[in-house]
């Protein structure tokens, strides 16, 4: 499931006011499914201003992969907008899996990512990321938050970015394919008419060193469906589907929405 967050991530997606009024706080719950079960609960809190924005994230994994396989993680960025593109200031993620601490902090100075902190070392399980790869990246969040922002601003999904986390460069691109209808669920809140987003997530460098190069390398693709949940606020995923490489597709469906200060709320 952390490999298969960057392209989760990918299918969630003007000039500084002097005195920009702080953007309000979004928050949404959202559960994910595989084989037909619960696999794990994604809680964010998101706030998308005119110069600036800001995402927190928490995941982990339940049921029977919560069993086998426990994980959690957290993760937030913080940054500003650079005409239509996002330019992060500050990545931060922190987490368990397998048991075994995580943690990654990324600062950027003109457009450059600056690993701070990465534990445990990228050496003992990836291969690098080539300096050119990692120039002009943003984290994956930032990604998210440039293909809300132009869905809320155009309607449409078309998007491209190259996003890094410290051990990874994966190239996500989105395109619109029009207006669907969502019937009503049991697994979530949200029915009706949404903008299907479908995107690919390729993996351009930091391979697992003894993972299979070809399987790596193939493309994985999902469909974001976003909607306005709440007057004004603007469209967030209301469900995604998408590959994982461990139980083949799974899907995030939308749980609970809120507006205010804070952060999501643990479930």
């Amino acid at each position: 499931m952390r490999a298969c967050l960057p392209l989760l991530l990918g299918g969630l997606l003007c000039l500084p006011a002097a005195r920009a009024q702080p953007a309000p706080e979004q928050h949404a719950g959202y559960d994910i499914y595989a084989v037909g079960v619960p696999v794990a609960v994604l809680n964010t809190g998101f706030a998308l201003g005119a110069s600036d924005y800001r995402i927190d994230l928490s995941f982990r994994t339940t049921g029977l992969v919560g069993w086998f396989y426990s994980g959690h993680q957290q993760s937030g960025v913080a940054g500003r907008w650079q005409g239509d593109r996002p330019a992060p200031r500050r990545y931060a993620g922190q987490g368990v899996w397998g048991g075994r601490a995580r943690q990654t902090l990324i600062d950027y100075a003109d457009g450059q990512p600056l690993v701070r902190s990465l534990v445990p070392p990228n050496d003992e399980e990836r291969e690098p990321v080539p300096p050119a790869l990692q120039a002009n990246s943003v984290d994956a969040l930032s990604a998210v938050a440039m293909l809300i922002r132009r869905v809320a601003r155009t309607g449409r999904c078309e998007a491209e970015a190259t996003t890094f986390d410290g051990r990874r460069a994966v190239d996500i691109a989105a395109r619109t394919v029009g207006e669907e209808v969502l019937p009503p669920s049991t697994r979530s809140i949200f029915t009706g008419r949404a903008l299907r987003c479908d995107f690919e997530g390729r993996l351009l460098a930091g391979f697992l060193r003894d993972g299979d190069r070809v399987e790596l390398r193939r493309p994985r693709h999902g469909s974001a469906w976003l909607a306005q949940i709440e007057p004004g606020a603007p469209p967030i995923p209301v469900r995604v589907d998408f590959e994982t490489r461990w139980f083949g597709p799974a899907t995030m469906y939308l749980t609970e929405t809120r507006s205010g200060p804070g952060h999501p709320p643990p479930r």
